[in-house]
């Protein structure tokens, strides 16, 4: 990791402002001289999607890429040890929503920032494209599931954590989760019912509803099988690998390894569960509270300790402990079968 130094480095900040007035908000960009009038209901969206071109645009190879709150004098979060890991991408959202920043950050800087999500690599590469063959092939001989599928879900629920406003439900984000995967190239959403009954999810038009309010998606109002939808995020549409991997991911998703989730469960305890597999390696995780429980939909964050004790009870976590001093979770799951 580079940390920025007194020399000229080139800047990695993109900032949007979302200006209320009659006719809908304005998003106001300080690089851009027009001030493009939205939606209400797509402003979210836009404003991600916009942040997005600008850091395609401004490309830059990572060995040259600095922790930019560090040039600023730190001050996008409170104070600790200094810089650390590798440089990330952090989405911050400030305002209420009217503001939102992207910008390389540190590991260690964007951990310590507050409303902020690291934004992974796959939803801001353009270069998706892949031939027809080598997809086929690689769909033939596609191992068992593994880390990659585990690292896009991880991505995903971290994308998803600022994506969706932060009362969006558990239920709504697990729904979100597979809308995202399961999209085809033009972000068109096909989920069978019985795709929907297998998750518990059949007949929750309220979800659907709760989804198209934040801006995310539009669902048709045809009555048809399968359930059909379009998705409005369009930092989602450029996500990298195709859709063969992302489906496995989705799959992964619903089995979570080592997890055996019933779709039983309450939708919450669901959401936590995965949440925790998808950051455990060997069995064995940890994270910051407040993140874990922005992914999970859980606010305040002490709500994620209560379902940690209800998956203890459930057989679904051995053991898990909070660290005061970092505000960090840790815990230990059930050994592979």
């Amino acid at each position: 990791m580079r940390l920025a130094s007194t020399h000229a480095t080139v800047q990695r900040i993109w900032t949007v402002h979302l200006r209320p007035q009659t006719g809908g908000p304005a998003l106001a960009c300080p690089r851009c001289t027009h001030s493009p009038v939205l939606q209400a209901v797509s402003a979210r969206s836009a404003a991600l999607t916009h942040l997005a071109r600008h850091a395609r645009a401004d490309a830059l190879p990572g060995h040259l890429r600095t922790c930019q709150c560090r040039a600023l004098g730190c001050h996008w979060h409170p104070r600790h040890r200094g810089c650390a890991g590798p440089v990330l991408l952090a989405l911050t959202c400030d305002r209420g929503g009217r503001t939102w920043r992207l910008a390389d950050a540190c590991a260690a800087c964007a951990a310590a920032m507050s409303r902020t999500a690291v934004v992974p690599p796959t939803l801001l590469r353009a270069d998706r494209a892949q031939t027809h063959s080598s997809t086929s092939r690689s769909a033939r001989i596609a191992p068992p599931f593994g880390p990659a599928e585990q690292q896009r879900v991880r991505e995903m629920l971290t994308y998803l954590a600022t994506a969706l406003p932060r009362f969006s439900s558990p239920a709504a984000r697990l729904l979100a989760l597979q809308c995202a995967l399961r999209a085809d190239r033009h972000g068109q959403i096909r989920l069978p019912h019985g795709f929907l009954r297998g998750m518990r999810l059949h007949g929750r038009v309220e979800l659907w509803l709760e989804l198209e309010h934040a801006g995310w998606l539009h669902r048709s109002r045809h009555r048809c099988s399968p359930v059909q939808a379009q998705l409005l995020d369009a930092a989602v549409l450029h996500q990298n690998p195709g859709r063969t991997a992302r489906v496995r991911a989705a799959q992964w998703a619903l089995r979570p390894t080592p997890l055996a989730l019933s779709a039983a469960l309450p939708s919450a305890l669901r959401l936590a569960a995965l949440a925790l597999a998808a950051h455990s390696t060997a069995g064995v995780g940890g994270g910051e509270l407040d993140t874990l429980a922005h992914q999970c939909g859980q606010q305040p964050p002490q709500q994620l300790e209560d379902l940690l004790d209800q998956l203890v009870r459930a057989r679904l976590v051995t053991a898990w402990r909070h660290h005061h001093d970092g505000d960090e979770v840790r815990w230990e799951l059930p050994a592979h079968s």
